[in-house]
């Protein structure tokens, strides 16, 4: 899973895909479940993209209030259709990018928790896969944007497999590791418009080369 990222400031952000619409975004800052983050959608009935500030940590259509008591800011891809929190807009494809200059995965193989910074060998940002949703206040009416963001299983993954603490009541190839979903700038029109199908097709781990990673400790 990721708990926390780089967002890019916008000006980068629009640059790299070229954004038509945007909610003011400052600078690169560190995000956090439950802290404000950009995403970026499909404008309805447009070829276009637009930039969205909204809380990391989907609220589903049912929560009362905006602020869960469980976590919702990584939604597990294999699990997608059956979890009630996700199920509704991954089957309306309410996708989305979650643009990232890097992002932090903590790892144990010295028996304590060093933290591992992630970019792009290319230099240009991470555009992770997720999905969004608006939730209705219903007691101020107020309309509040949140998102998630997808983890596959990365067992056999070189590197990914390498985060997080194991749990040593499994085997190895059985602990449930998991990895974000980056999605190529020339993916990202099938990723927000094409069907829920051609879009799963581009859910996979990204190959090691693209990686530029580094132990910070």
């Amino acid at each position: 899973m990721c708990n926390r990222y780089v967002a890019p400031a916008e000006g980068d952000m629009k640059r790299y895909w070229e954004i038509s619409r945007r909610h003011p975004w400052p600078r690169d800052m560190d995000v956090f479940p439950r802290s404000a983050g950009p995403f970026l959608r499909a404008i309805p009935g447009e070829s276009n993209t637009e930039l969205v500030v909204g809380q990391w940590g989907l609220i589903p259509w049912f929560a009362k209030a905006a602020k869960l008591r469980y976590s919702t800011n990584n939604a597990r891809f294999e699990e997608l259709a059956q979890k009630a929190s996700y199920k509704q807009p991954w089957a309306r494809g309410q996708r989305c990018i979650i643009p990232a200059s890097m992002f932090y995965e903590p790892c144990w193989e010295t028996g304590k928790n060093v933290w591992w910074r992630f970019g792009r060998a290319d230099g240009q940002p991470w555009g992770l896969a997720g999905l969004w949703n608006t939730w209705l206040d219903k007691e101020t009416g107020e309309m509040v944007e949140s998102y998630t963001m997808f983890t596959l299983n990365a067992d056999r993954h070189p590197l990914m497999s390498r985060m997080h603490k194991p749990d040593p009541k499994l085997l190895p190839d059985q602990q449930d590791k998991r990895s974000v979903v980056p999605i190529e700038r020339s993916d990202v029109e099938t990723w927000l418009n094409a069907s829920v199908d051609e879009a799963a097709k581009l859910v996979r781990l990204a190959p090691l080369e693209i990686f530029d990673a580094e132990a910070l400790g």
